[in-house]
């Protein structure tokens, strides 16, 4: 049965996904919209794109992504996203030190985007410090043994601004946002018994209050256990490092169009922001895991993790060192671990909750690639409010059954466009760790 657009629908999460499902539903005729963020104001500090900016890279091994982010793409050039896109390029190397698994990876990334008719004009490869300082002539590094390919079609989305943009967006067209840890946390989604099992009738948020919906969607990244238990090991907590140098107006000045700037085995970094100057930087790595000893599942902790473990600021400071050495000695500010949902072969999870009469969605999985999605993921969810007996038409998003546990969960797989192990957050340290005597 295909829900009325009158019907009340709550989104919990003002993040990405929650805010484009947000946009997309009003703008398609669905008038009684209510989103739930447990901040004070969006960006929501706990949405993994509050941040300064996110790589908008098109090319993915899989054609299948790689055509979707085409069609993103297309909607960041738009008047209305636009003021957030940068298209500066994507530099996609390896240095020397490199892992095989890295160069691979970067290689089928190439071949990706060149295989693509829209992509392939746009991308030059890089096989020598002649070509890295054509791509990047601000680098001033020894850049050892670095080679792979830029391709000028991608770039980086402001994305904290992408995010107030949608959210003015949303509000003007009548969406409303209940906000904060009393009002706009949600403590529960609640249900009826019925005799196919249960159907939702709404949420109740911290403060008590029940609010009455239709359709709940969950759209909390990161804390999806927390409202859907049920989820098990299909999606994990997990999340990478970032960190920022501050620079001065000149420096952010020279360094003004650099394109995206990404060592395999190392990190990436982003040209400065004009306005705080502020170079973000991240490492890369396997991530971490916040894992429940009781279930076997990573969970989002409690609290904002506002550090960076020191290997993980050795790594940037040598990402600088071998690029932009003059910044290698700067102190870090505005560290954190970026807490994002996971899951085991970087496929979304965008489908009715099982048992619940398509009374729930849940959209969750980001992987580290969904910001670039932002402008179409609303369109997702409109699709499969169409669907043809409420079955999900995208086999790959589809619920699944979790796995069960056995020692392993599903951070434990093997990314194949990632590089480094996991590492659990209990074991984490901000100080070089001393060796015993």
């Amino acid at each position: 049965m295909t829900l009325p657009k009158s019907e009340p629908i709550a989104i919990i999460g003002g993040g990405a996904f929650g805010l484009s499902t947000a946009l997309e539903l009003s703008r398609n005729g669905y008038t009684n919209i209510t989103v739930f963020e447990k901040d004070e104001e969006i960006p929501s500090r706990w949405s993994a794109a509050n941040d300064l900016n996110k790589i908008a890279r098109a090319e993915y091994e899989d054609e299948w992504y790689t055509n979707l982010a085409i069609e993103a793409m297309n909607e960041w050039q738009t008047p209305f996203y636009a003021p957030y896109f940068h298209r500066v390029g994507f530099l996609n190397c390896c240095s020397e030190a490199a892992p095989q698994k890295a160069v691979d990876t970067m290689e089928r990334f190439k071949a990706a985007a060149e295989r693509s008719s829209v992509m392939k004009p746009f991308v030059n490869t890089v096989n020598n410090r002649k070509d890295l300082l054509q791509a990047c002539w601000q680098f001033t590094g020894s850049l050892p043994g670095w080679r792979g390919y830029i391709n000028t079609y991608d770039g980086y989305v402001h994305s904290a601004n992408a995010l107030r943009g949608v959210y003015r967006a949303a509000r003007s067209n009548g969406v409303r946002f209940f906000l904060g840890e009393k009002v706009g946390a949600v403590k529960e989604v609640i249900y009826e018994n019925t005799s196919r099992g249960r159907r939702s009738t709404g949420v109740r948020t911290q403060d008590g209050r029940a609010h009455a919906a239709s359709l709940v969607i969950v759209a909390v990244g990161a804390a999806a256990h927390k409202i859907l238990p049920e989820l098990g090991t299909n999606v994990s907590a997990k999340s990478w490092s970032v960190g920022h140098v501050r620079l001065t107006d000149d420096e952010t000045a020279a360094l003004r169009g650099i394109p995206v700037v990404y060592a395999r085995d190392l990190g990436f970094f982003f040209e400065p922001d004009p306005k705080t100057n502020l170079l973000k930087i991240c490492p890369m790595g396997g991530g971490y895991v916040n894992t429940d000893p009781a279930s076997g599942v990573s969970k989002a902790p409690e609290g904002l993790n506002r550090f960076v473990p020191y290997e993980d600021e050795l790594k940037m400071k040598e990402l600088l060192r071998q690029t932009l050495p003059h910044l290698a000695d700067r102190p870090l500010v505005e560290k954190t671990l970026c807490w994002f949902a996971d899951t085991d072969d970087s496929d979304f999870i965008i489908d009715y909750v099982p048992e619940t009469s398509a009374s729930v969605m849940v959209m969750t999985g980001d992987s580290g690639h969904g910001f670039k999605m932002f402008p179409i993921v609303g369109r997702w969810v409109r699709e499969l409010l169409k669907a043809s007996g409420g079955q999900q038409p995208i086999k790959r998003w589809r619920w699944r059954e979790p796995k069960p546990v056995n020692g392993e969960t599903s951070q434990d797989a093997d990314v194949s466009w990632r590089v480094g192990d996991v590492r659990e957050l209990r074991d984490l340290s901000e100080q070089p760790v001393k060796a015993k005597l």
